[in-house]
């Protein structure tokens, strides 16, 4: 079977239990159950589902929640509705499967990255058309880029990253005003920010600081913070940080531990410009980034808001439970017990998952997803993924923190509760639900109500 195979579930034997690795990839953990993938949708389809009726463009839960991101952009103009349910059919239409995921979207990005026939309006100034062509093609990149470890090319993800990169820069240098783009030192590399004002009089503002998760592109700050918060005349800052974007897939850094010696020395760059009003520094993590954003609140108290999107303590305990037994204090047996009976039977799909999953937490890991092969040590990355736990830091948070929830998440089931539980400082809890369609984990579908309950609430602790 190779990498352009029509997607098939993978069977959940003891060795190949890696439901709790599928994000994004084949299975759906609903509460504390997980189900592998389902038929084609029928009309028996229910609002009790995950994801019924008209929200089920594949029949694969994982591709199924990737392709509803895309299509809840829309609402933010990060996508197109017509392309992105165009790009289903043609995905459905040559049978599912990473290749033809990645390869179509890719597609859409390169189409929509050419500059339009028209580059500039009547008036000279820098096109509306080209600017959000561009956002629309950093989207259809990014979900190309998920992928792209299952095709026959695995050695493209730096390029299509690059891409992606190319048109998020873009897009940003032609907003009004143009993003201030800088490189601030972190270690021995530094970190990409894009900041982002409202068009107006230079004042000073309420900021939010918008920190993305495991997988996500810059492109999804966009949609899940900077557009709402400059709606409301507030700034934004994207960054990445080691384990995203170019410290990922350029400089081959994983994810680190502590999180607040990434967040510090954005805080003390923008505490530097006249135009950032320094009491009402915000910070939220979208995803696994909420998991990073309260790590790094418990130990810089500059922040003075903080909301976690989900509340997620330990990304560990989102992979399953069967692969975290596999990992023990011994290296050597992990990884006898990994090569020697788990790699072996996986699937394509479930090997690809495997390749995504832990690229972020370590270098050789990474290129050898690049390289086409599933990780030999599996015992390195894993303590990584265990360090992240911050269970016995949350209490140490001082600033408010909202911790959202959603019906039928995904990958962190139980954990938004268990945060808020552990919080001793001003908190709220807030769940999302299917009633108005923003269930499933970060809302995919309903990314504007998201928003509003978000910046609703941060407007409310740090008002003067």
């Amino acid at each position: 079977m190779t990498a352009s195979t029509p997607h098939q579930p993978a069977p959940l034997t003891r060795r190949a239990a890696l439901t709790g690795l599928a994000a994004g990839a084949g299975a759906l953990a609903v509460g504390s159950t997980a189900c592998t993938a389902t038929a084609a949708p029928t009309p028996s389809a229910t609002a009790s589902e995950p994801a019924p009726g008209a929200m089920r463009l594949f029949a694969d839960p994982g591709f199924n929640f990737a392709g509803l991101l895309a299509l809840g952009a829309a609402g933010m103009r990060a996508s197109e509705v017509g392309e992105v349910l165009t790009a289903v059919n043609a995905i459905n239409a040559a049978g599912l499967s990473e290749q033809t995921y990645t390869d179509t979207f890719r597609s859409w990005g390169d189409k929509l990255a050419a500059p339009p026939a028209a580059g500039r309006d009547g008036g000279g100034t820098p096109s509306q058309t080209r600017r959000f062509r561009s956002l629309r093609a950093a989207q259809y990149y990014a979900q190309a880029l998920f992928y792209v470890l299952g095709t026959d090319r695995p050695g493209d993800e730096e390029a299509v990253y690059r891409a992606g990169r190319r048109a998020w820069d873009t897009f940003a240098r032609l907003c009004t005003p143009a993003a201030v783009t800088a490189q601030v030192p972190w270690g021995k590399t530094r970190l990409p920010l894009w900041f982002f004002r409202p068009d107006g009089p230079s004042q000073r503002r309420p900021t939010v600081v918008l920190t993305n998760g495991s997988d996500g592109q810059d492109v999804d700050m966009w949609t899940y913070g900077v557009s709402a918060a400059l709606d409301r005349g507030w700034n934004a800052l994207v960054y990445e940080g080691p384990g995203q974007g170019q410290l990922l897939f350029l400089e081959e850094i994983p994810f680190t531990t502590r999180w607040e010696t990434v967040v510090s020395p954005i805080v003390d760059w923008l505490l530097g410009r006249e135009d950032v009003d320094g009491g009402r520094i915000a910070i939220t993590g979208l995803s696994m980034g909420g998991n990073l954003a309260p790590r790094a609140a418990a130990f810089e108290h500059r922040l003075a808001a903080v909301a976690a999107m989900p509340g997620c303590l330990s990304p560990w305990l989102g992979f399953d439970k069967e692969l975290r037994d596999i990992v023990t204090p011994d290296k050597a047996e992990t990884n006898r017990i990994w090569n020697e009976e788990v790699v072996p039977e996986l699937t394509p799909q479930t090997a690809f998952t495997v390749k995504k999953r832990f690229e972020i937490f370590d270098r050789q890991a990474l290129r050898q997803a690049r390289e086409g092969k599933v990780l030999t040590d599996l015992w390195t990355p894993a303590q990584v993924a265990m360090g992240l736990d911050i269970t016995k830091v949350v209490g140490r948070i001082k600033a408010p923190t909202l911790v959202l929830d959603y019906d039928f998440e995904q990958f962190y089931p139980g954990q938004p509760r268990q945060m808020y539980d552990l919080l001793r400082t001003r908190r709220e809890y807030v769940k999302l639900t299917k009633a108005t369609g923003a269930q499933l984990h970060c809302s995919p579908m309903a990314p504007q109500q998201h928003c509003d309950v978000v910046f609703d609430w941060l407007a409310d602790v740090l008002k003067r």
